[in-house]
């Protein structure tokens, strides 16, 4: 029998996705942090997809208005188009989710735990409320953590 060969594997096996909030999108695409190498990796070579709806778009759009973000754009000489550029090339934008079987403590996030779920994959983030939701995640075949 034939051994399967790299490009077969990837045709026949699902890119895994991943949910990003919205502070790990600004350490992604903004802040450089030194934690977001091996996601950008991932994301630029495809074996990651990430997955958002456009209310998180829209939130992105927000946040990178506010006066303290602006302030940091301006440093590390971005403008928001360019962010938003970048997000829009890498994420694959998605219909909102039903609401999850469980309920984050800050609503505000229950939009990114109700995709992980609808999904079956990892939601990244540094917000307490999502991450203390790892083990319920877990049941409904997701997870969280802050780092991959």
């Amino acid at each position: 029998m034939p051994e399967a060969t790299d490009l077969t594997l990837q045709v026949l096996l699902p890119v895994p996705r991943i949910v990003l909030d919205t502070n790990i999108v600004l350490d992604l695409l903004v802040f450089q942090d030194p934690r977001t190498p091996p996601l950008r990796e991932a994301l630029q070579a495809g074996t990651l997809q990430w997955v958002a709806t456009a209310a998180m778009r829209d939130e992105l759009e927000r946040v990178l208005a506010y006066p303290h973000i602006a302030k940091r754009l301006a440093f590390y000489r971005l403008e928001p188009a360019a962010v938003l550029a970048a997000r829009d090339a890498w994420a694959h934008t998605v219909e909102p989710a039903a609401k999850a079987p469980v309920t984050c403590k800050d609503p505000d996030d229950q939009r990114f735990i109700d995709l992980a779920v609808a999904h079956r994959c990892l939601v990244l983030s540094k917000d307490n409320a999502v991450l203390c939701m790892a083990k319920r995640l877990l049941a409904l075949g997701a997870s969280a953590r802050a780092a991959i």
